[in-house]
């Protein structure tokens, strides 16, 4: 008798083969059949009319406070994930001196928009090396699997200090950075990260790394290639550059696997595919480079519960900013305060922050069932111009909607054609992997830790504004080709002797619901989670933690140690 049988399913196995009808079987936490089981299972699942996938390895996410207090892990486990890497864009709370955590904890609030009162309240110091990190994130047992990368902000703090921001440094600094991320990787890191955006900046300036000379990374690269293990993921405006492939391609020739984050950007709109030609050709020569791209554009959800909308920033909201929400929907009805309101102009003196607000064109209402491919006419520019308003009295009436709980949507990157083309390309495209969930980040402005659930419902069923793509695609995509590049060799595919990570999905009943804010994190802190319905079953090493959506009392999940031998749960 199995532990667990997966019965009459539509096997899509995370290579990319077509779908096959067939059961699964699970003993302790590994899949021991997939074909034809006659034997009966202590715990079965019908899966008649279902999807049987992997479960979803997400890469991108920034977990890094949550993972040490939180075991459910929403709202990532909502969504099928049963493997996620954080640590990414450089960011991350290890290594530390002490004295040093509130730095790292102003980092991450500015850059991924995490509650600071939340981490501050939340996360228990347990360690100062990387290792010790990791050592305190096995102490928990979760949901899903969780492996990390060594931050380069936190190493460059680690050894600059307060000359963190600073790249005039000597060589020996240089070899001791390059040192202490080595020796993370060393201790069970998956690989390193670095940020080198300007919109990755704090109070305290851009993020430690963002401008770090190329001997400074490919010192890094060296002494990760003296390792033998372990990946690096990094986060550019200058993927389209020249100049920046001089160091990437310094990593190819040691032997260090690269992943960055890929979009459309609008300035350079046909850049990417240059860029993924490029990547295609290094990969054909050797070398391992996986653009990370995301299954919708990249983008912002305005709402009055939200971080950013196109009032906050007006002098009237400012001043009712800090009321309860029913005090400023209350205020937001009154018609004197709504005059009043849309006759100011936003009084922020940061450029990015004004175009934000004034970007009529590319505001769209999100919708429920959501809209992430919005046609241009629904914009709150066309609206306006069809209804004689202004853009403003549109997004106006729009936030008040659902007792001002309502969203819009507000694509930025790989939106250039308002429409998904540029990304189907990516998507399609070998070299690609999917990525830029930042689950656990953005709390009062994204929501894309729903991304896994999004290739099922738009890509592979309801896309209307163009082709679809085939659910065997987009499945290995999530599943063995993440798993692949980060050296998780045994999970991704549904074979014998894999871990039973397993989804059983009501693909034709699979349901997005809208984004909703929650005010659960430690102090009170707030984050946007997003359901959804078709879940029959997640099962995490061969234990069923997500039932008909419901998330159950199991808790398999492990923190992942990389090891010369391979990838530990521990």
């Amino acid at each position: 008798m199995y532990d667990l049988v997966i019965r009459g399913g539509t096997v899509v196995d995370g290579t990319g083969a077509a779908p096959v009808t067939a059961d699964v079987a699970i003993d302790g936490d590994q899949i021991v059949v997939v074909g034809s089981v006659d034997e009966p299972g202590r715990r079965e699942v019908d899966a008649d009319g279902a999807l049987v996938a992997p479960g979803w390895v997400d890469v991108h996410t920034h977990y890094d406070g949550q993972a040490t207090w939180d075991s459910v892990m929403r709202p990532s486990i909502n969504h099928g994930v049963t493997t996620a890497v954080m640590g990414n864009c450089g960011v991350g709370f290890a290594p530390v001196r002490p004295g040093g955590e509130a730095f790292l904890i102003e980092l991450m609030e500015a850059i991924e928009d995490i509650p600071g009162t939340a981490l501050h309240e939340g996360i228990e110091w347990r360690w100062e090396t990387f290792g010790e990190y990791i050592d305190a994130l096995a102490s928990l047992p979760r949901t899903l699997d969780l492996g990390t990368t060594v931050p380069h902000a936190a190493v460059r703090a680690y050894v600059l200090g307060d000359r963190c921001h600073e790249y005039d440094i000597t060589t020996d600094e240089i070899s001791q950075i390059a040192a202490v991320m080595a020796d993370g990787v060393r201790n069970g890191a998956l690989g390193v990260s670095t940020s080198r955006t300007v919109l990755h900046a704090s109070k305290h300036g851009f993020e430690p790394g963002t401008f770090s000379l190329d001997e400074e990374l490919m010192a890094i690269a060296d002494e990760l290639a003296g390792v033998g293990r372990g990946l690096f993921q990094f986060v550019s405006d200058n993927t389209f550059q020249q100049d920046e492939w001089r160091w990437l391609d310094h990593l190819g020739k040691v032997g260090v696997p690269v992943t960055y984050t890929m979009a459309q950007e609008p300035h350079e709109p046909d850049g990417f595919r240059a860029c993924l030609e490029r990547n295609q050709a290094s990969n054909e020569a050797g070398h391992s480079i996986a653009p990370q791209v995301p299954a919708r554009p990249t983008g912002m959800l305005y709402g009055l519960q939200s971080s950013m909308h196109p009032f906050r920033s007006h002098p009237s909201f400012r001043a009712i900013a800090d009321k309860s929400h029913a005090e400023i929907v209350a205020h937001m009805r009154d018609a004197e305060f709504r005059r009043r309101l849309l006759d100011e102009e936003p009084a922020s003196k940061n450029p990015f922050v004004r175009f934000m607000a004034t970007s009529f064109h590319q505001m769209f209402p999100l919708g429920d069932p959501t809209d992430y491919e919005p046609s241009p006419s629904k914009s709150a520019a066309a609206v306006a111009e069809r209804e004689g308003r202004t853009p403003q009295e549109v997004v106006y009436d729009w936030m008040l909607a659902e007792d001002g709980k309502a969203m819009m949507f507000v694509p930025l990157g790989s939106y250039v054609d308002q429409d998904h083309e540029a990304i189907r390309a990516m998507i399609e495209h070998p070299a690609s992997i999917f990525g830029l969930s930042d689950g656990g980040a953005h709390c009062g402005l994204i929501c894309d830790a729903s991304m896994p659930t999004y290739l099922l419902t738009h890509w592979a069923r309801d896309r209307s504004r163009g082709p679809k793509l085939p659910v065997e695609l987009v499945v290995h995509k999530q599943t063995q080709a993440t798993a692949r590049v980060y050296g998780l060799s045994d999970r991704g595919v549904l074979a014998p002797g894999m871990l039973a990570d397993v989804n059983v999905i009501d693909h034709d009943r699979l349901t997005l619901h809208k984004p909703y804010m929650i005010h659960d994190l430690p102090a009170g802190g707030r984050r946007l989670v997003q359901d959804a319905d078709g879940y029959l079953a997640t099962v995490k090493a061969g234990e069923v933690v997500v039932d008909h959506d419901e998330i159950t009392d199991a808790r398999p999940g492990r923190t992942l140690k990389a090891t010369d031998g391979g990838v530990l749960r521990v």
